[in-house]
């Protein structure tokens, strides 16, 4: 629209694509066709019209099983399904491209840690339109229909009670992260740059259950099965590169990101308080 009125697009936040570990697992040729596909079409469309500024939702997925936790960006990637390659693929795209391309491209690669929560007011929230396997989806399924168990991938990990450990992060200190990765692509010019988005928190899947129970006095009822194909013990960030170059830190603890997320419910009528 911009362009057929004559405005220039000066950057673009790419934040398109699939993201379901088991089903890029199930299905990799979509996988691969929409993600890496797409995205090329994307940039291809960018290079015509000059716009050469990029921000990319990547993944710490990417990190998978690598030895050293908090992960840094310079660690070894060690994808483990499909959607981490995709990410891991982009990425290698984009930085070929900032190396060898003559007109001149600057691309910031954000490697998501785990978002949660939901916006302050509660007008925005978590509510995927299709199936979901990612943690926070469920336990607000579940507070939604008390029939419906969260079900933990795995009580066996090598962790303090067993559960796979994440760096869960509020969803509007992502989106302030992305603002803050705009600024400086628009102001600076680096080539191409990946920067870890997550709190450099560890917390259980247990733990997580623990917390929003608490801070929202709900009960959580939830079962144990067997691990998820494609799942790693433990994604927790190290987020220096962010604080160093791009003077961001995330603002909000886990009791926030679960109070959040709750309230988004309750204003918009999913659950009943009698």
């Amino acid at each position: 629209e911009a362009i057929q009125e004559g405005r220039a697009i000066e950057s673009v936040i790419h934040l398109s694509g699939l993201k379901s570990v088991r089903e890029s697992k199930k299905n990799p040729l979509n996988y691969w066709d929409v993600n890496i596909s797409g995205t090329i079409t994307l940039l291809k469309v960018m290079d015509k019209y000059n716009c050469r500024k990029l921000i990319f939702s990547s993944s710490a997925s990417i990190y998978g099983n690598s030895k050293k936790a908090p992960f840094s960006e310079d660690c070894e990637p060690n994808t483990l399904n499909p959607y981490a390659n995709t990410k891991l693929s982009a990425e290698i795209f984009f930085e070929d491209l900032c190396i060898s391309n003559s007109k001149k491209w600057d691309i910031i690669s954000l490697r998501y840690f785990n978002p949660i929560g939901a916006h302050k007011t509660g007008l925005i929230g978590e509510e995927p339109l299709l199936e979901n396997d990612n943690i926070f989806p469920l336990i607000l399924k579940s507070c939604v229909d008390q029939n419906k168990k969260i079900y933990i991938y795995g009580r066996d990990w090598p962790t303090p009670d067993g559960t796979c450990i994440r760096d869960y992060i509020h969803i509007e200190d992502l989106a302030e992260g992305h603002v803050v990765a705009l600024r400086n692509v628009l102001n600076e010019n680096r080539g191409f740059m990946i920067i870890n988005l997550g709190t450099g928190k560890g917390t259980s899947v247990l733990e997580l259950l623990k917390v929003f129970e608490k801070v929202n006095n709900v009960k959580l009822e939830y079962e144990f099965t067997s691990r998820r194909d494609g799942d790693c013990s433990i994604l927790v960030a190290d987020n220096t590169k962010a604080l160093n170059y791009l003077r961001w830190s995330p603002k909000r603890g886990l009791e926030e990101m679960c109070l959040d997320g709750y309230n988004w419910l309750k204003v918009n009528q999913k659950v009943c308080f009698c």
